[in-house]
């Protein structure tokens, strides 16, 4: 029987600085929802529901919710929160080779993080440009045309678009404020402001795009089940993925902000709120986008389903200025709108880029302050380069493709290969979990993970192959090479090459709790906390 664990030993830090930590469980509830709610649940949600059967996407929905989103959020919690580091330092002391897939979960942040900002400098320009409705008259010209001064050839452009370039060297400004200050004063105080207002701000926007004449058009072509699709196996696919990248899994971001917990933490409590907290957002995100949609489907004396640009970028920077150019009180709604998109964008950003500066803390023995300023800066510098430019449009939408429908994917699949198959950590995991959760994830939990890991592998393989072979969007082969394939290229380099530079202290062997024996199993071989290694104090 495992011995019932008592107080929380010392806790551990890769750098000299006392590791930090949240201030409670709600501030580290609030950071997870942040970082999981993003622009994805605002413009893809709904456009994957409406694509795949309406109402009857929800069952699919829900049931990969239950048996993929929960199970690899517990996992990846797990993680962070037995092992007490950042992505590349928790996977290593996972498995003493495994440190390559956390680098690869981080070089996965660097990149979403270059375009990530791109779109929320859209979305604070739009917001001022709401005051004026400037781009009512003709919203995909403005857009296109005006605004990113976008070419008409797929190509690599060096002319930088002053309108873009300006407010995304603003974005990245807060940002490296913001982590400069640390977990506590900056990353937390972030989201404990930012993530209240952003469920009031969009509760107006969905309280009044709901009150517009033909609303209700747009909930019931939302809503209006198609059972037939649930037959149709890449229904199932779009739900599992759905899921999968609106939880911000196996992006190493849940491992970071798992491992800044105290050890006497819930771990599994958390992470069903974090979870359905996320959906539910979604879903009202769903309601307020379609309910507009119905409204505009009316003033143009169409139906909902004879609509375009109902998805993505187009989603929010076309069709929503063509709606709040129409109806009453636009500038303050559309302002409202673009103001939820920075929000939104900000706090998911913030958790990207943090990834990465854990990473180099714990690496290099950096300080929170040094880490955002190194890695902003270079982030700043290629981010500007590559999409405040006339092609920035055509580059975003190229390395957004492979990174997040194959790297993330490959991702996961690596942690989930390292924890379960080569570190044979699904036990102590699960009686981690129990020991410190209110909610014990039970005996089969490695079991269905195993099982998600076959789907995700087959999601990749037949990603991989339609892009190989159809390649993307009618983009040049060239550009897609250099640009798609190049993306994975630079994420499998850095999870293959970082490994190779060298610690700046002794960290294979932490200090675990609860230990091994506490949790019934037998001691690690080798297991040790070395002398210059020794913890500092850590109360529960």
């Amino acid at each position: 029987m495992a011995q019932q664990p008592t107080s929380a030993p010392a806790g551990d830090s890769a750098s000299p600085q006392k590791r930090e930590h949240w201030s409670g469980q709600t501030a580290f509830i609030l950071a997870a929802i942040g970082s999981a709610v993003g622009l994805g649940n605002i413009w893809r949600f709904p456009g994957e529901a409406y694509e795949n059967g309406g109402g009857a996407f929800m069952v699919p929905y829900l049931i990969a919710l239950l048996t993929a989103g929960i199970p690899i959020l517990f996992l990846e919690n797990a993680i962070g929160h037995r092992f007490r580091g950042s992505a590349p330092l928790a996977m290593r002391r996972v498995h003493r080779n495994a440190e390559g897939v956390g680098w690869f979960h981080v070089a996965i942040c660097f990149v979403i993080g270059l375009y990530y900002t791109a779109v929320i400098a859209w979305s604070l320009s739009y917001f001022w440009f709401s005051f004026g409705l400037d781009y009512a008259d003709d919203p995909a010209g403005f857009f296109f045309n005006d605004y990113l001064q976008l070419g008409s050839d797929v190509t690599l452009s060096a002319q930088i678009v002053p309108s873009v370039a300006l407010p995304l060297i603003l974005v990245w400004a807060l940002t490296i404020g913001i982590l400069a200050l640390g977990i506590h004063k900056g990353v937390e105080r972030l989201n404990v402001v930012g993530i209240p207002l952003l469920v009031v701000t969009f509760g107006i926007l969905a309280f009044r795009a709901l009150s517009l004449p033909g609303a209700s058009d747009g909930i019931e072509a939302l809503f209006t089940p198609d059972f037939s699709v649930l037959t149709d196996p890449e229904v199932w696919i779009a739900a599992y993925g759905q899921v999968f990248f609106s939880l911000s899994l196996a992006y190493g971001v849940m491992i970071t902000y798992a491992s800044y917990r105290r050890r006497r933490s819930n771990v599994t409590g958390p992470a069903l709120v974090v979870a359905f907290g996320n959906s539910s957002f979604s879903l009202l995100a769903g309601l307020a986008v379609f309910a507009t949609l119905g409204f505009l489907a009316q003033t143009q004396g169409v139906g909902v389903d004879e609509l375009e640009n109902i998805t993505g970028v187009s989603l929010s920077f076309v069709t929503f200025p063509a709606v709040i150019a129409q109806m009453p009180g636009g500038q303050f709604f559309g302002a409202l709108f673009f103001a939820s998109l920075v929000l939104a964008g900000l706090t998911s950003l913030i958790s990207v880029i943090q990834t990465i500066s854990a990473a180099f803390q714990d690496k290099f023995g950096w300080n929170p302050r040094i880490a955002a300023v190194a890695v902003g800066l270079v982030s700043a510098v290629l981010s500007v380069l590559g999409f405040s430019t006339a092609s920035g449009l055509y580059l975003l939408d190229t390395v957004d493709q492979w990174s997040n429908q194959l790297g993330i994917v490959a991702g996961a699949v690596g942690m989930i290969a390292a924890a379960l198959w080569f570190g044979r950590r699904g036990h102590e995991l699960e009686r981690h979990l129990a020991a410190v959760s209110t909610i014990r994830p039970g005996r089969y939990w490695p079991v269905l993970i195993n099982v998600i890991a076959l789907l995700l592998i087959y999601m990749f393989v037949s990603k991989a192959v339609s892009l190989a072979i159809d390649g993307y969007g009618g983009y040049p082969t060239w550009y897609v090479v250099v640009f798609g394939w190049g993306t994975i290229l630079f994420i499998g380099a850095a999870g293959v090459l970082m490994p190779w530079l060298r610690w700046h202290k002794d960290i294979a062997h932490p200090t675990l709790w609860p230990s091994r024996e506490q949790l019934g199993l037998p001691a690690e071989v080798g297991a040790k906390v070395t002398e210059q290694y020794r913890p500092g104090k850590d109360t529960p």
